[in-house]
């Protein structure tokens, strides 16, 4: 009769890794590819197309000593290389990335066509989203100012970064909802961590993953209006 008692090491399962599916949307040339590239290669691509269909990446990164992995969804933003992905692309989505571009206030005014897209696809209020103003080094061809792009913000209850994905300690104009215009890691990993206390979908992987690992330890949350309560304290 075999003994009881713990299992060898070698037969436990692995070390169970959740995942946040993130979806980034916008107009075509916002700049999407390149945030998300920024956050999971850190640095600028050297050379970008016109997204075609989806792209994907993801980043393994740790928040209060559990791995999670941040999977980016990045769509085209012309209709003709995206209608065909549209289903798949808002399922089982768990936060929400809007982007616009600073520099082009015609990206600014087709938020709300984006923002009604979601809505399309049952992604309700209960999924976390925020607004990004992108290309804020580009100080001389502002088209959109920091107060209009707040405003949008607190009307859809979101926080509001304004950033560059080519330098982002680039300063802007203003506070805005994010803090400092800069920070694209401080963008996504502020999702990821509003999104830990969430119960997202869970495979069985073995410890590591693609990309670094980078440490956000458990900020305070204020409650109240969600765009005021998001804070990253690791950078």
């Amino acid at each position: 009769m075999a003994e009881s008692g713990s299992l060898p090491s070698s037969t436990l399962p692995p070390p169970r890794t959740r995942i946040f599916k993130i979806i980034v949307i916008g107009d075509s040339g916002v700049g999407k590819t390149c945030l998300t590239y920024r956050f999971c290669a850190g640095r600028f691509p050297e050379k970008t197309e016109a997204t075609i269909g989806v792209d994907f990446r993801e980043r393994l990164v740790e928040i209060d000593c559990e791995k999670i992995k941040i999977q980016l969804w990045d769509t085209a933003g012309q209709e003709r290389f995206r209608k065909s992905m549209v289903q798949h692309y808002y399922r089982n989505v768990h936060a929400v990335v809007f982007v616009y571009d600073v520099t082009n206030a015609s990206s600014f005014r087709s938020l709300p066509a984006w923002i009604e897209e979601c809505k399309q696809h049952a992604l309700g209020t209960e999924v976390p989203r925020i607004l990004v103003g992108n290309k804020c080094d580009l100080q001389d061809s502002v088209q959109v100012g920091t107060d209009v792009a707040q405003q949008f913000a607190d009307a859809h209850s979101m926080p509001l970064f304004e950033t560059s994905a080519k330098n982002p300690n680039s300063q802007g104009d203003g506070s805005g909802g994010g803090g400092n215009s800069d920070h694209v890691e401080a963008i996504f990993m502020t999702v990821a961590h509003k999104l830990k206390s969430q119960k997202p979908l869970v495979l069985s992987q073995p410890p590591g993953g693609s990309g670094g690992t980078v440490h956000l330890s458990r900020g305070r949350d204020d409650g109240g209006d969600g765009a005021r309560s998001w804070g990253c304290s690791s950078c």
